[in-house]
């Protein structure tokens, strides 16, 4: 895996009242072409900086950031803005012209960048509308538009000059949730078809788990844990990657830990083929095990099904029902051990 995106000892601070005052602290971090990749934190935990350390909106205090072999933080100011151009941006309020038309928003970046043919403008701006299912608004200005539309002519806009990596920033906090699905399906279409890296920011782990395939999680400047969103999300190693969790999955945090169960409690984590399968009943039918379902899951990371369940066991035989268990794939955590 070629890495598009590098961290290198980065850090940054604001001054504030004449002192210093850390925003990031120093980190590494790797960022994979053609994936893509959220950073979720609490506000303040300094997300926004991040990634707009990425097209140098905001400049690193110290260390290196590279986009394949190019060192942003070493160029001067006519090669960063061409740099740029390689990457678009989606924001969380859209930052549209309102007095533009849609066609004209979308076409904004085009001229800006020299593009001086009206009829190679009309086709491309033609073309992303399309794109993003808004062919018929062409000719509306913003204020005609909902909230989805709005971010929808963001998307074209910020893919006008056909960049290499799309930073979202916090691009789906204002819309509702039917919105926020149609965007992000959006979003992996556009991964997928046009092989974009996409870096988002968001603090929602809902976000996180419908479209990313990394995750890093920010508390105070610092990244606490990272890895692929499967393995966190599953696994939370941080209190404040488990408290995210918690947020997204409230109904099952609560129940797992309700007072006065009998028995061993036992996470069991399904991923993948093993998720569609009759398992569990097999295992505990053939060595008598009593279960008692606390808590439950059946859904899907991206691509990957999974199944979580929390389980009361019961019975003389459970720890021959947990090793058979995990002979077939299943993860198991014993809870409050």
């Amino acid at each position: 895996m070629t890495s598009v995106i590098r961290f290198l000892d980065v850090h940054k601070s604001y001054r504030v009242d004449g002192r210093e005052v850390p925003a990031l602290q120093p980190f590494n971090l790797d960022i994979v072409d053609g994936e893509v990749f959220g950073i979720i934190g609490h506000s303040g935990a300094g997300k926004s900086t991040l990634i707009r350390l990425i097209n140098l909106l905001e400049r690193p205090s110290g260390g290196r950031i590279l986009i394949g072999d190019t060192e942003m933080t070493a160029l001067p100011e006519p090669a960063l803005r061409a740099q740029r151009r390689r990457i678009g941006m989606i924001f969380q309020h859209f930052n549209l012209l309102a007095s533009q038309t849609v066609a004209d928003n979308v076409a904004f970046p085009l001229r800006l960048a020299g593009e001086r043919d009206a009829e190679k403008v009309r086709e491309r701006v033609d073309e992303l509308l399309a794109r993003v299912g808004l062919s018929e608004h062409a000719g509306k200005y913003p204020s005609q538009l909902s909230g989805g539309q709005k971010q929808r002519v963001g998307i074209a806009r910020a893919l006008a000059n056909r960049p290499d990596i799309l930073l979202c920033d916090e691009a789906t906090s204002a819309l509702d949730p039917q919105t926020t699905a149609s965007v992000l399906d959006l979003l992996a279409s556009i991964n997928r078809e046009l092989k974009l890296t996409i870096v988002l920011i968001t603090h929602e782990m809902d976000v996180v788990r419908r479209i990313c395939d990394r995750v890093a999680v920010l508390d105070a400047g610092c990244i606490v844990e990272s890895g692929t969103v499967a393995d966190v999300f599953l696994h939370p190693r941080h209190a404040t990657t488990r408290r995210f969790v918690e947020e997204a999955l409230p109904e099952e945090a609560a129940t797992a830990q309700a007072p006065g169960v009998a028995g061993r409690v036992m996470r069991l984590t399904f991923r993948g083929g093993a998720t569609l399968q009759p398992v569990l009943s097999r295992v505990m039918r053939e060595h008598g095990v009593d279960f008692n379902l606390l808590a439950g899951r059946i859904d899907r990371i991206k691509d990957l099904p999974y199944g979580q369940l929390t389980l009361a066991l019961e019975g003389a035989d459970t720890d021959a029902a947990l090793v058979a268990l995990r002979a077939a794939g299943i993860e198991i955590e014993e809870m409050g051990a």
